[in-house]
């Protein structure tokens, strides 16, 4: 980098003219500077490959010019105070060699600015490498800096084509062929099939017991239980089968002619655990992303999370996995359509992952909406483009949810053993985020008829043995997040409230337990009623909020309690790329409490877990201490 002498006041006063008014002719230092600043601002322009850079790039060269043309004023002002007389040739002279020798430097570069133009330079100072290298900036004091930095932006170029266009262009996935399980209860199971290759038609679907178990006087003869003659695009090349009759707590495998097997396990009767088991267990967590954290040589439909998942499912032995939305992220990094195949295309590339396998083989998943299904923060109802996002929602995951509360609902309600759940929606039915306020109470996350039914559910008097409902929500609950808060329940504390207090009104004995996601963290909250209040700290409300499975996490923290508010942190975890909950339904024994362990796993670590009772009362507080409920 070259130093030059600095401008005499004449030549400065020029230079602010110049700046201020552009290209005054006549003047030979202005001429200069035009032309210069000119060139080396378009060449500055396509150099560098972040743009940021390249405009600080920029700003330096117009500081070596405006140097540069200080010198050329100095000189211009020597040659007047010798020779007055012969002033303006002299000018005139100048200004037609200043011409030539700004070509030059124009086509040497930067490089030859000082010495071609003849300005000697009264200091020269050596760049530190490593800001060549960091800045991404070419470096005009050393050849090998400046290619190994060409090397880095280009290398970084490539990374962020291939992380953005490689897996939309190259694995569109139209291919694919799977069969998975969706909602299963104590008498029926749901089968998701996909075959786009019309000569694997007709299609045949069987089941039967599973043999060579301990289960009593199991039917292991296949029976058939559908076939599909017929497959187009209208649903992707899916249909569903609904297999019937069968028995409670009773393992089965499924076979579909076109390759494709598994097993699941019927749910217990109502208010029961499974024979030779103590409790019900459930997976819970949302937002998964292909290849987060990026890795240029994995995959491109990749799921670190599911590495995590998969490691534990033996252990666990959960019954279904309850995926609270972000199931797809149509806009990260960038959004390629709102038409249906574009929505269609990004849910067959994550059943396409190689890692898809092994976490569905043996494990219902039951979905849930969010927003990335739709676009960020949606909030437009039906509007564009919730019908084209709609289209593979329910070709992949509402044909095999549990049974909607009312006909062409998007929430869904079911009883699996010792627990009750609601699934809501909360993004098809809201109002807008802006411009009512948070506590407007003309504002609405669920709309009058579905917070009828989640009214109804709260209310309604479980079978003997069910002691917990569980509320689903695809966003937070609680107020506690301040990032983003505007589209979370904390804009629309109203309706919240409504529901709230219908949670602490749930019959005696019964506990009501939050499980969300969004986030990308976790957090544990806990609502207890208001003190002196109606109802018994008994009937504190607890929410867990977990995710992501397989994405990344917020580097800055994003949750705090607050006085006056009444939430209490239990536990934030922030980081971890890959986070789940399991849920554990103790069994109900005689005389005894209903018992809830929530564990969380991080990375495939478990790093916490917290048990709840039915009449549990509030300890810790403020800072997210861990404390024990009941």
């Amino acid at each position: 980098m070259q130093v030059l002498a600095i401008a005499d006041d004449e030549a400065k006063s020029m230079i602010q003219k110049e700046t201020i008014m552009g290209y005054l002719p006549g003047r030979t230092g202005e001429w200069y500077t035009e032309g210069y600043l000119g060139a080396k601002f378009r060449i500055v322009g396509i150099a560098p490959v972040h743009l940021m850079w390249g405009l600080m790039e920029a700003a330096v060269q117009a500081l070596k010019t405006v140097l540069v043309v200080g010198q050329v004023g100095r000189e211009a002002t020597s040659a007047k105070a010798s020779s007055s007389s012969s002033q303006s040739s002299a000018n005139g002279r100048l200004g037609n060699d200043f011409a030539k020798e700004a070509d030059r430097v124009i086509q040497k570069g930067l490089g030859g600015a000082a010495g071609d133009t003849g300005v000697t330079p009264v200091q020269t100072a050596k760049q530190w490498p490593g800001w060549t290298l960091l800045w991404g900036l070419p470096d005009p004091t050393s050849f090998r800096w400046a290619i190994a930095t060409a090397g880095i932006n280009a290398i970084l170029c490539l990374c962020v084509l291939d992380v953005v266009y490689r897996a939309p262009i190259m694995y569109p996935s139209h291919e694919l062929s799977f069969a998975r399980v969706g909602y299963v209860s104590h008498t029926s199971a749901s089968l998701l099939i996909r075959e786009p290759d019309g000569k694997q038609l007709p299609i045949f679907v069987s089941y039967r017991g599973v043999p060579g178990t301990s289960q009593p006087s199991i039917d292991d003869s296949w029976k058939a239980v559908g076939t599909e003659y017929w497959l187009s695009n209208n649903t992707d090349y899916t249909f569903t089968v609904v297999i019937k009759g069968l028995r409670p707590s009773i393992r089965y495998q499924y076979s579909v002619s076109n390759n494709h097997s598994g097993y699941f396990t019927t749910a217990p009767s109502q208010g029961q655990v499974a024979p030779g088991t103590d409790k019900l267990t459930f997976l819970t967590s949302s937002c998964i992303k292909p290849r987060f954290p990026y890795k240029p040589f994995s995959h491109p439909l990749a799921m670190p999370g599911f590495k995590h998942l998969a490691k534990w499912l033996p252990d666990l032995k959960a019954s279904f996995m309850l995926f609270l939305g972000d199931f797809i992220y149509i806009d990260v990094p960038r959004r390629f359509g709102v038409d249906p195949e574009t929505y269609r295309r990004e849910y067959r590339q994550v059943y396409s992952s190689p890692d898809w396998p092994s976490v569905s083989k043996d494990l219902p998943w039951i979905h849930v909406m969010d927003d990335h299904e739709i676009a960020n923060d949606w909030d437009g109802n039906t509007t564009s483009p919730y019908p084209a996002a709609a289209d593979p929602w329910h070709l992949y995951h509402t044909s095999v949810n549990p049974p909607p509360v009312a006909p062409g609902a998007s929430y869904f309600q079911f009883t699996h053993g010792p627990a009750s759940f609601f699934l809501m929606d909360t993004r098809r039915y809201r109002s807008p985020s802006q411009p009512l306020p948070a506590n407007s109470t003309q504002k609405s996350m669920l709309g009058p008829e579905q917070l009828s039914h989640v009214l109804s559910f709260l209310s309604r008097r479980e079978p003997d043995g069910v002691k917990w409902k569980f509320i689903i929500s695809s966003i937070p609950f609680t107020r506690n997040w301040r990032f983003g808060a505007t589209d979370t329940w904390a804009n629309y504390l109203y309706e919240r409230q409504i529901i709230l207090e219908a949670m602490w009104s749930v019959a005696p004995g019964t506990g009501t337990v939050i499980l969300s996601g969004d986030r990308h963290e976790f957090a544990a909250t806990a609502f207890p009623p208001p003190p002196a209040s109606k109802w018994p700290v008994s009937a504190t409300v607890h929410e867990f909020s977990t995710s992501p499975l397989s994405m990344f996490y917020l580097p800055f923290r994003t949750y705090e309690e607050r006085e006056g508010e009444d939430e209490v942190c239990v536990k934030y975890v922030p980081d971890g790329n890959s986070k789940f909950g399991a849920v554990e339904v103790m069994g109900e024994g005689k005389g005894e409490q209903g018992v809830v362990r929530f564990r969380l796993f991080v990375d495939g670590v478990e790093v916490w877990e917290y048990v709840l009772t039915t009449g549990s009362s509030v300890v810790g507080g403020k800072g997210g201490r861990d404390a024990v409920w009941g």
